[in-house]
Order: structure tokens, then C-alpha cells, then sequence
């Protein structure tokens, strides 16, 4: 009994000093979920200064180093996640909280308990709330916070007559870069949080002396210990409950933390655009309504609009003292909420139907998984930042090179190598698993060869290759078709793919067979070269076929004598014409081989 009551004794204590530092002491009403969400502000308010004060000290303001310091307290640190979590979960329902607070005060504007100073602080704190999220959204240097940001800063140079200058003192120049982080650092960790708590602060003084207020906190057993305590309660244990559940994410699966807590998206990369870009999710409504102002009638839906529906928020008070007043009020507030409601929707809504952004947010996902496994490995992030994980990286670059520089022609795998289908028929060959077992397979198959995906929409569906195909290969017999196997296999082992290597590790027979005698009894050598020079043939040197080093030299320049010379079909030669350098054909190359 003891222990309970002494904890009880701590808990009103707490609940009291909570309670003084947050309710404005003049307000009508002292009771109500009103004064348990004000309550459940200053709680997460509290929650947001403690594990910031945490992440301040693993943060690093800098281009070079903010996503980076990120990635160490997220995936380093233990528990780094939850902490992070709890950060920015705390100041999404932070944000819910306050949007819901000010919905009560404005219904409530005209009523004999509104209070309209309480009211204006509680608009002074919404924006205060909402600026801190907007700002904290870029402090990561991810994708997604980078170019929401742009949009943003886009938006507010849009303003007459002050717009380029606020845009400017905003960015710290004429780009997003490290000035814009240092700036919104600024105000996300000093100046906001100092506004926030002047407004938690503003009508009180140093001592409580509205008797009627303090008499209404206080009864026999102690601090609230009535209705209005069990509001205050709730409110705090579910706000808690949500923000530690959301930190968790327990459907996650993932014991280690690396899809929990906060999203953290690519490192970014300004030189790319990014269709996955969109606004945090209680700025939906405004990213829908602009579509409906397209061009120079953009300013209207960006900057009017919103400026007289916050000038119609800051004099409501005096439009709601009569009772036409207070009826116009709430059917402004009831029309406001329902618009902002279906835009959200729709939005939502067209982004779930449109597959160009489905695919591009499933290629930033892609980007963001490969980025944290990159600066996981053993490698580390180099000193060039995180980002150059990503540029150096085969599986990152090389879809995106393809797809620009190869698949007006070429598949991979029927699509343009991001996924994406081609309207135009292929005109050379489906490069998925190129010199593969199962590819050469196909590609000596006269059932394959005049494919599409092989020679069916090139000039050497008409060449001595096809017609050897369909005609001399087509009629082995069972020993020639064995020997044709070791041939594919003895050839795919040239291009000492990774995926293949156990293949080549375990089956070692055909390691034994006289290379030179197989491939002139099966017909190879009679136009190709294989490790060895004869001018005299007329088709592409098989030595090394499908290696590194051998792709690199193809597509370098393919009309050399090595390779097709005069028999060219139409293939540019990258390097020397300087389409493509030899850090890009390679990392095609690795791509491709599946390096």
C-alpha cells in the first residue's frame, strides 16, 4: 500500500508540473479533452528535446556528412533505430495532435467556454509544429526530403514581390545545397523549438494565480484524480503507445532495426530527377490542389488561396461573436476539412493508379535498400559520401545506362532494363544472362535464333550464323548435339560469370575434352577465332567470349576487326565516338554480368 501510494504521490507530481507548464491559466474551461490534448503536446514536446538532444550528437550538418551520420545512429548505434524513431513518429502524431486541437478551438470559437487567446496560441503552435516537421524532413539529406524541399521552397518563391528573396534567405542562394541544410538545422534544433516553448508558455506567470483553475487541479486525494485526470492519462498513453509502436514497427520483421524506426531513403543525388517525389502526407491536399493550377495560375492555389485561409484563422475570433458568425465559421471549418479530406484522397488515389510512379517508388525503394546494404558491407561509405556508393555501383548505374543508351535496340529480359516495357519492337538481341549456359542454349537452337530475341529483327537473320543454325545445327545427331553442349560449355566459361561459378566449380568433365578438335569438328572455327589469330576469318573472336574484358572491347568499338568490322549492324562504337566513357561501359558491363 505504501509503494503504491508513493508512486502515486510521483505520478501527481509529474502530472502536475506537466499541467502547469502547458494550460493557459485564463482559459475559461479548464477541463475537457481540450487541456488533455494541450497535455499531450507539451508530453511529446518533451519526448522530441530528449531524443533530439540524442541524435544531436551523432548529427553532422553537411552534404558530405549528414545522410551518413543518419545511416551510423540508425544501423550502428544500438537502438540508434528506436531512437529515431521515437524522434520523428513523436512529431508526426505531434502534428495530428495539434491539427486536432485547433479543429476543437475553432468549433468551439463563440461558445460561452472559448477562450480566444488560447485559440491564437493554439494556431501560433500548429505552425510552429508544422515548420518543425518541414524542417526536419530535410535534415536527413535523403531523396525524399531533398525534393520536398525543392517543392516547397519552389512554392515560396512563388509570393509577389518577396518570393525570390525569401526563397534565396531560404536556400542560402540559388540551390538546395549545404548552405539550405545548415539553415534548416538552424531552425529545426534552435530557433523553433525555442518559439514552440514560448508559445507552451505564452499568457502564463511565474505563478499560478487563477484560484479558480488551481482549486479545479486540485482535490482531497491529490492532483486530478477525477474525470479530467483519466482524460489527461489516456491522452498521454495512447499518444505513447502510438509513437512507440509506430517506432517499432513490429510487422517489419526485422530483429535488426533496418526497416524500422524512421525512413531513410537514397542519399541525394541532384543530378537525377525523382518521379517518386511527393509532399509529407498532411500537405497531400494542397499537392492535389494545385493541379487544378496549372501555369501562371499556379500563385493562386500556392499563395492566395492559403493566405486568405489563414487571415480568415487569425481575425475568426472576432467574425464568431455573433451567432451568424459562429454558423459561418463552422460551416467553413466543415467544408475546409471535407476539401482537405478528398483531396487527400484522390491524391492518394491517382498515385495507387498511376504505374509510372508505382514503378519510380519502387525503383527509390530499390535504391534506398541497396544504398544501406552498400554502406553496411565492409567497404564502408567512402570519403566521397555515400552517394558515391551508388554511382559506382553496377547494379544502381547500369539499369539506368541501359535503359537510356542500349534499349532503343536491345532487351534485357523483354523490358528496358528499369522494369519499364518498350513500345517499339527490339531490333537486336534480349541481353538477360548474355553468354550464359541457358543463353547459348537458346541462341544455338533453331527453334530460338530468328526470335526477337536473337537474330529475328537483325541483318544476320539473313547471315551464315542463322543458316548454320537452322540448317547444320538442326540436323545433329545425338553425339553431335553432345558435343554441341560441351562447346556451349566450354564457351560460357570463357565469360567466368559469378552466377555460374559453382556450375564450373562442380561440373569439370568437358575441362578434359581437346578445345581445338570440338569446336572444329562441331564448325565454330571455321569463321571464328578461339585462342588463336586468323585473319582470314570473317565473325567476332571468341576468346574470352562474354569476360569482362571482352564486353568492355565489344561495345567499345564493335566494328573492329576483332569483332564484326564491315559486318556491323548499325551499333555505334560507345568510346570512340564518346557516347558512353569506360567507367559507365563498365559499369553496364558488371551489370550485365551480374557483378
Amino acid at each position: 500500500m505504501k509503494t503504491g501510494k508513493r508512486w502515486q504521490e510521483v505520478l501527481t507530481a509529474f502530472m502536475k508540473q506537466l499541467f502547469l507548464f502547458i494550460m493557459p491559466e485564463n482559459d475559461a474551461d479548464p477541463r475537457g479533452w481540450r487541456r488533455a490534448i494541450w497535455m499531450l503536446l507539451g508530453w511529446f514536446f518533451l519526448i522530441q528535446t530528449l531524443t533530439g538532444l540524442v541524435i544531436w550528437m551523432f548529427y553532422s550538418p553537411s552534404t558530405h556528412t549528414a545522410w551518413e551520420s543518419v545511416f551510423y545512429l540508425q544501423h550502428e548505434i544500438p537502438m540508434g533505430w528506436w531512437i529515431r524513431g521515437i524522434h520523428y513518429w513523436a512529431a508526426e502524431c505531434m502534428v495530428v495532435a495539434s491539427l486536432l486541437l485547433l479543429t476543437l478551438y475553432i468549433s468551439s470559437i463563440g461558445n460561452a467556454a472559448s477562450n480566444h487567446q488560447s485559440y491564437l496560441r493554439a494556431l501560433w503552435i500548429t505552425g510552429i509544429i508544422l515548420a518543425l516537421a518541414i524542417t526536419g524532413y530535410l535534415l536527413p539529406w535523403d531523396q525524399h526530403g531533398f525534393w520536398s524541399a525543392k517543392i516547397r521552397t519552389h512554392i515560396m518563391g512563388l509570393t509577389p514581390v518577396i518570393g525570390s528573396g525569401l526563397e534565396r534567405l531560404m536556400l542560402g542562394g540559388t540551390e538546395l545545397g549545404h548552405y539550405t541544410l545548415t539553415r534548416f538545422f538552424a531552425l529545426h534544433a534552435g530557433w523553433l523549438p525555442i518559439l514552440l516553448w514560448l508559445g507552451l508558455r505564452m499568457g502564463r506567470s511565474p505563478t499560478p494565480r487563477a484560484k479558480g483553475l488551481k482549486d479545479s487541479m486540485e482535490t482531497e486525494n491529490g492532483f486530478l484524480w477525477g474525470a479530467q485526470s483519466w482524460r489527461c492519462g489516456v491522452a498521454i498513453v495512447m499518444g505513447s503507445l502510438c509513437v512507440g509502436i509506430l517506432a517499432w514497427q513490429p510487422w517489419a520483421g526485422d530483429l535488426e532495426g533496418a526497416l524500422r524506426g524512421a525512413p531513410l531513403s537514397a542519399p541525394v543525388n541532384a543530378a537525377e530527377p525523382y518521379p517518386a517525389a511527393r509532399p509529407e502526407w498532411y500537405f497531400l491536399f494542397l499537392y492535389q490542389f494545385l493541379k487544378y493550377f496549372p501555369g501562371p495560375l499556379e500563385v493562386v492555389g500556392a499563395i492566395f488561396i492559403p493566405n486568405l485561409i489563414l487571415l480568415w484563422l487569425v481575425f475568426l475570433p472576432m467574425w464568431g461573436k455573433s451567432r451568424i458568425g459562429r454558423r459561418v465559421n463552422q460551416t467553413i471549418l466543415a467544408f475546409l476539412c471535407l476539401g482537405v479530406c478528398l483531396l487527400s484522397m484522390l491524391a492518394i488515389h491517382e498515385d495507387q493508379q498511376n504505374t509510372s510512379y508505382l514503378r519510380a517508388r519502387k525503383e527509390a525503394d530499390g535504391e534506398a535498400s541497396r544504398a544501406r546494404e552498400l554502406a553496411a558491407s565492409l567497404n564502408g561509405i567512402p570519403q566521397s559520401g555515400a552517394l558515391t556508393l551508388l554511382l559506382e555501383d553496377p547494379q544502381t548505374q547500369g539499369p539506368k545506362l541501359f535503359a537510356e543508351h542500349c534499349s532503343s535496340c536491345h532487351r534485357y529480359d523483354r523490358h528496358d532494363g528499369r522494369g519499364l516495357p518498350v513500345e517499339e519492337a527490339p531490333s537486336a538481341s534480349d541481353l538477360a544472362g548474355f553468354a550464359s549456359r541457358t543463353w547459348l542454349r537458346k541462341f544455338l537452337s533453331p527453334d530460338h535464333i530468328l526470335t526477337p530475341a536473337f537474330f529475328g529483327h537483325t541483318s544476320f537473320k539473313d547471315g551464315e550464323m542463322a543458316t548454320f543454325t537452322t540448317e547444320t545445327i538442326a540436323s545433329f545427331d545425338t553425339q553431335e548435339r553432345q558435343q554441341l553442349e560441351e562447346v556451349i560449355h566450354i564457351l560460357s566459361a570463357e565469360a567466368r560469370l559469378p552466377a555460374q561459378k559453382h556450375l564450373e566449380t562442380s561440373d569439370a568433365a568437358w575441362r578434359s575434352v581437346d578445345r581445338d578438335a570440338l569446336f572444329y569438328e562441331v564448325g565454330c572455327t571455321e569463321c571464328h577465332g578461339f585462342h588463336f589469330e586468323d585473319e582470314d576469318l570473317d565473325a567476332p573472336d571468341l576468346t574470352g567470349y562474354g569476360s569482362r574484358e571482352w564486353l568492355i572491347e565489344f561495345i567499345s568499338n564493335p566494328s573492329s576487326e576483332r569483332f564484326y568490322g564491315e559486318q556491323n549492324d548499325r551499333m555505334p562504337a560507345y568510346l570512340e565516338e564518346g557516347i558512353l566513357n569506360q567507367e559507365q561501359i563498365s559499369l553496364i558491363v558488371d551489370w550485365l554480368r551480374g557483378q
